[in-house]
């Protein structure tokens, strides 16, 4: 489920912002401290559409992927911790709050400079 959503916001992120391409990882196992479990790299021809591209994915992918992690502290039982964004928007699904809201459409910077 999360390989085939993390190809969904991707592909969304470069139809709403013109980016060339995204790639997403998310690192299973044991990630260190101050090492990353997601990655997300994404190329455009405006550095700005990069910026917002990459940021819309983290968002979405936070607030749409069931990621999960397993905290381990000296003195302490490791738990499981849920990612906050999502376990808010699986609630207010749950509550009837409605569908899963889209993401809201922000102007690229290619928009932006076609304004200008």
């Amino acid at each position: 489920m999360a390989e085939a959503k993390m190809r969904e916001i991707a592909e969304d992120a470069a139809r709403r912002f013109g980016i060339y391409g995204v790639a997403m990882e998310h690192r299973l196992g044991l990630v260190p401290v101050k090492e990353s479990s997601i990655i997300i790299a994404v190329s455009s021809p405006h550095r700005q559409a990069a910026l917002e591209g990459c940021a819309f994915c983290i968002n979405e992918l936070k607030a749409k992927v069931p990621v999960w992690k397993k905290e381990v502290y000296d003195g302490e039982d490791p738990r499981w911790k849920e990612n906050k964004e999502w376990k808010e928007a699986r609630e207010a699904a749950a509550a009837g709050h409605g569908v899963e809201p889209p993401a809201k459409k922000q102007k690229t910077a290619a928009e932006a400079e076609e304004k200008a």
